[in-house]
């Protein structure tokens, strides 16, 4: 099966900048700067959680479009902070465990 033009386009593709720019879409450079590997997992998890893709490649692009614009809104209206796209901000705290002594040391023979 070969690639269609449209895949093959999204193959030359390597930064939020030219994705934006790909599909038309208005940005800050600012908020791209700051958020470029944020907006560019958000509209990837977006797509993942899509159950079917459009068949035809014009309605596959407004669906890349509106999903990429939707991603790029996110970090316009919030933060990397408050959005938590990648799972290191999911991480809590250190937590503080607290071993009973005993377990730590080996048990003392009564024939020592």
């Amino acid at each position: 099966m070969s690639e269609s033009d449209f895949e093959l386009d999204l193959d030359e593709l390597s930064s939020a900048e030219d994705f934006l720019e790909y599909f038309d879409i208005p940005f800050d450079p600012g908020v791209v700067h700051v958020n470029r590997l944020h907006i560019l997992q958000r509209f990837h998890d977006y797509l993942g959680k899509l159950d079917e893709l459009p068949g035809d490649e014009q309605s596959l692009r407004l669906v890349y479009a509106g999903w990429l614009e939707r991603a790029y809104l996110d970090f316009v209206e919030s933060d990397a902070l408050t959005e938590k796209v990648f799972r290191v901000f999911h991480m809590h705290e250190p937590q503080t465990v607290e071993i009973p002594l005993a377990e730590l040391a080996p048990q003392a023979s009564p024939n020592r």
